[in-house]
């Protein structure tokens, strides 16, 4: 008698099998059929046509993840905002009151990070 775990994830480990197959076919293809033939400029490290100015490992300005971390909550808040809207027949006054209080939990925190001075970029 099969093991039942066996049999109930053999579809996925088979799904696996042909996706390994078909990648490993795939980059095999490419090393087959281009040309391997690589010049000095294809192989520099940048292909514009200067050389860099600074070591690529050099510190990076915080304010540039704390930009994108705003973003994304202020993008989610967006992603929330299309669902709500179309089904605000549906959810009742409850549900419009519900986003509208997480509407201004978000308010204030962006409120919070303006006065904090975090988007201010000198």
């Amino acid at each position: 008698m099969a093991n039942p775990l066996v049999v109930e994830y053999l579809p996925i480990l088979i799904f696996l099998g042909i996706a390994v197959v078909i990648a490993g076919a795939a980059v095999g293809a490419s090393f087959l059929v281009a040309s391997q033939k690589p010049d000095s400029e294809k192989v520099s490290a940048y292909e514009c046509g200067f050389e860099p100015f600074d070591d690529a490992r050099s510190k990076f300005d915080v304010r540039f993840y704390l930009v994108a971390i705003l973003f994304i909550i202020f993008d989610l808040e967006v992603a929330f905002l299309f669902p709500w809207a179309i089904s605000l027949g549906d959810i009742g006054l409850f549900g419009f009151w519900s986003m509208v209080v997480f509407l201004g939990v978000l308010t204030i925190g962006f409120i919070y990070e303006w006065k904090k001075g975090a988007l201010e970029w000198e």
